[in-house]
């Protein structure tokens, strides 16, 4: 997973600097790059039937090496149509390649290990996305070499699949809930989560034309994605736990209210160029204040939920994310085009503002929730519903009554 998460971290902003300087606009770039989470939506809902079928070893090594190939097919052609296809492609293979990995993991847990496993795997999914901006350094995004690494990187992440000695685990199609279920279970946890999903994609994507607009170097563009994903890193625990001692509708809408005046200061700085290490602080902070929302979105949920119900809502809540995250980048590189490099701060604003109003609201109308809470656990936005299985169970509630 470490090798993959570095590879496809490295991919992603990789492909946004290499499409700016092919002089495609950033609509144009923000188009392609919502070809992943739309594949990686596909990849959600086909390969589960896939494992079933031919077996985790064989759908891995297919996966990854098709994968490995649309990586180096960037190098061979340069239009935004075929660049998009191949991100549509390697969404819907790095999504089979999560399926695979996260039910080994699930056959591996037990209820006592659930909640630390699933943690270990969001630092090393989150971490390994940080850990892919370094390589920005290595070469230029202009040769060949980033992307040869990215190829090598997926095909070494087949060796430890294809020599395990462990068996292959029992694999059943998880089981997912209709979205007007899932809605009148818990619209906040629904409605934030897709919010989310196009903030989180639009920090990914929009960042890194953000950076190239004002000159940035490409090191200094991968420490801008770095930042802010290790800031999510960072303040995933913390805001977790202190979801946990209160309602967490107050958090969903403190949170991004807190993000809106940093998005303000960002915006409105004369010369960032000149302040970089501020820029990279207020970048990791604005990091710090999105990819959180969504595990307590999830947690507020799953409050509503019975254990029965835990697996099918969590595995529905993960689709609603990459619905979300299908229009981030296309929003963001929108928003730079007409609005400039600042349009990506305006952008984030809104959707932290809907956010905002949308938790007043469940607040004002919907009583809060104060037995049988479970307790908020760190995810990462590239979980797929395979992964709802490693969350932890709530305690076993009544089903009806009012829901938030």
């Amino acid at each position: 997973m470490i090798l993959l998460m570095v590879s496809n971290g490295l991919l992603t902003t990789l492909l946004t600097l290499r499409a700016d300087g092919l002089g495609f606009s950033d609509s144009a770039i923000g188009l392609v790059q919502s070809g992943y989470p739309v594949g990686a939506l596909l990849g959600c809902l086909i390969a589960p039937g896939l494992i079933m079928r031919v077996g985790h070893v064989r759908i891995f090594a297919a996966l990854a090496s098709i994968a490995s190939a649309a990586a180096l097919m960037h190098l061979v052609t340069t239009d935004p149509w075929s660049w998009g296809a191949m991100r549509l492609l390697a969404g819907f293979c790095f999504s089979g390649l999560y399926i695979v990995a996260e039910s080994w993991l699930n056959s591996s847990a037990d209820n006592d290990n659930r909640g630390s496993l699933l943690s270990i795997y969001f630092v090393v999914q989150t971490g390994g996305v940080a850990l892919g901006q370094l390589l920005l350094n290595v070469s230029n995004p202009d040769g060949i070499l980033l992307f040869v690494v990215v190829s090598i990187l997926i095909s070494f992440s087949l060796v430890p699949m294809l020599v395990s000695e462990d068996a292959t685990p029992h694999y059943e199609v998880p089981e997912r809930v209709a979205f007007i279920d899932l809605f009148r279970l818990s619209p906040m946890g629904l409605t934030g989560s897709f919010l989310n999903g196009i903030s989180q994609t639009t920090l990914y994507v929009a960042l890194a034309l953000y950076g190239s607009a004002l000159g940035m170097s490409k090191g200094a563009i991968g420490g801008l994605i770095g930042s802010m994903t290790l800031g999510g890193m960072l303040f995933q625990f913390p805001l977790g736990k202190l979801s946990d001692m209160m309602d967490r509708r107050w958090l969903i809408a403190g949170i991004p209210a807190v993000s809106i005046p940093v998005c303000i200061v960002l915006a409105s700085l004369d010369n960032p160029t000149d302040n970089l290490y501020l820029v990279y602080l207020m970048v990791a902070l604005l990091g710090g204040l999105t990819l959180p929302v969504y595990s307590i979105c999830m947690a507020h949920m799953n409050d509503h939920l019975n254990r029965s119900q835990v697996v099918a809502a969590s595995g529905t809540l993960v689709l609603i994310l990459a619905a979300g995250m299908t229009l981030g980048p296309t929003l963001g590189g929108f928003a730079i085009d007409h609005f400039g490099p600042t349009g990506i701060f305006h952008l984030l604003s809104l959707t932290a503002g809907l956010t905002v109003m949308t938790a007043l609201f469940r607040l004002w109308s919907s009583p809060a929730i104060t037995e049988n809470r479970g307790n908020a656990v760190a995810v990462s936005a590239n979980l797929t519903p395979e992964a709802a299985t490693l969350y932890p169970r709530s305690s076993e509630k009544p089903a009806g009554g009012d829901r938030s």
